[in-house]
């Protein structure tokens, strides 16, 4: 995968989303994903919707994922 896949995938599930990816190995990533969305969420829960747009992805072509899941606000 690399970081265009995945900032689709993450787009995908949390449409309101700003979402910027890198990597300098296509194995481990940095996404930060700013939405509306994560109002009133903890970041565990932010965390969860994120993983769960990348589905199987983080069990075979994601190695590492580091995660930054802020509100505009915040």
């Amino acid at each position: 995968m690399n970081p265009e896949q995945i900032t689709q995938l993450i787009q995908s599930a949390i449409p309101d989303a700003d979402v910027s990816v890198s990597s300098d190995d296509n194995v481990h990533f940095t996404a930060i994903v700013i939405s509306s969305s994560f109002v009133n969420l903890s970041l565990i829960d932010r965390h969860k919707i994120i993983y769960a747009s990348l589905g199987g992805n983080m069990r075979q072509e994601i190695h590492a994922l580091s995660i930054d899941a802020r509100t505009p606000e915040s």
